[in-house]
């Protein structure tokens, strides 16, 4: 999240907004931006439900363990109307997307959506 932070900007000019997502309760989600200052905002997804529907929910963890509800590390680039128009999940969690990489991504997606392809 403070890597995405770093970034952020460059996002911005190519009109695209960022935010997170995390399954942490508020509060801890609230003293985090805070202290870090990200400078987008934090989502809870709580009981997993958006996780499981952009199917990032990290399958090493069934319901009843205690780390249940933690997705997998990534990043989805979602449309105005929803779609998903590119999906970056890392299957270890030490493990996350290369920003350069999804940066490109996205401008290549949006390009392809301004040209109808």
């Amino acid at each position: 999240m403070v890597e995405l932070a770093k970034w952020r900007e460059r996002f911005a000019d190519l009109g695209v907004g960022v935010a997170a997502m995390s399954y942490d309760p508020v509060a801890v989600l609230a003293a985090f931006h805070a202290e870090q200052a990200l400078g987008y905002p934090l989502l809870r997804d709580e009981d997993t439900r958006h996780f499981g529907a952009y199917g990032v929910l990290n399958p090493q963890y069934q319901p009843g363990h205690s780390a249940y509800g933690i997705p997998l590390p990534g990043v989805l680039l979602i449309g105005p109307d929803g779609e998903v128009l590119a999906k970056f999940a890392e299957p270890d969690y030490r493990d996350r997307p290369d920003l350069a990489v999804v940066l490109e991504t996205v401008a290549a997606r949006l390009e392809d959506r301004e040209a109808g392809r």
